[in-house]
């Protein structure tokens, strides 16, 4: 596999990925933080350049070793020809070590393209909102997460509860957009965080807050932001 380092490869392939959308959808995202400045510290693979079968995005080597070390998604376009499929016939679902979510492989499928079916593994969580202006409620703004919610975040995952998880948490809320509805006296009431694919990966509302469309708000504010970033909005 080679690893993309040349800026106008890495743009070249941006726009490929877009091209083929929802599609390329499992690594774009990768691919779109690494070239606005790279905050996960990732990298791209491809089987060969330009005329590539497969894409792998995964953190780069300096820190594959940490939490997120086999934090990684794949699509290929040549199922059985590329050597990455045969050497990791099951990529993690969600992207990164089951050691926080568990063992499920539920994961793959195949989906047509162009020139052949792409066949991808593990799943995206989209930005999704409606796009008209939606305001938040009386007494609601929008606002952010701190590192002092770190503990909050972890609780209420369905995959926290660990110490590998708030490490996790504590990384994404550090490194990527989040929106966050704060309370009048600035307490969160719902929110939504991002990961290194550009999904959402944590949306949450506080039962006592519910169903008083918080969450479309935040959504909505989440996919307006990312838009402006260049990032696709789907759910």
């Amino acid at each position: 596999m080679k690893i993309l380092t040349c800026s106008a490869q890495l743009q070249r392939l941006e726009e490929i990925l877009r091209k083929s959308l929802p599609l390329a959808l499992p690594v774009f995202g990768a691919v779109l933080n690494i070239n606005r400045g790279n905050p996960g510290r990732f990298e791209v693979l491809v089987d060969k350049w330009p005329e590539f079968g497969a894409v792998l995005a995964r953190p780069s080597g300096e820190v594959a070793s940490g939490d997120t070390g086999h934090c990684r998604r794949g699509v290929t376009r040549r199922p059985g020809t590329c050597q990455v499929c045969s050497e990791h016939p099951w990529w993690e679902v969600l992207g990164w070590d089951l050691g926080v979510l568990g063992s499920s492989r539920e994961l793959h499928c195949w989906v047509p393209w162009k020139e052949g079916p792409w066949r991808y593994w593990g799943w995206t969580w989209g930005y999704w909102g409606h796009w008209e202006a939606l305001g938040p409620a009386p007494g609601v703004r929008v606002g952010s997460l701190s590192p002092s919610h770190v503990d909050l975040l972890n609780d209420t995952w369905p995959y926290g509860g660990n110490a590998r998880s708030r490490r996790f948490l504590a990384e994404i809320l550090g490194r990527f957009p989040q929106v966050c509805l704060q309370d009048g006296s600035g307490q969160p009431v719902a929110w939504m965080l991002t990961d290194h694919f550009g999904t959402g990966t944590h949306s949450y509302t506080l039962p006592e807050h519910r169903r008083r469309g918080h969450m479309q708000v935040a959504l909505t504010v989440a996919a307006q932001r990312a838009h402006a970033r260049g990032f696709p909005t789907f759910g």
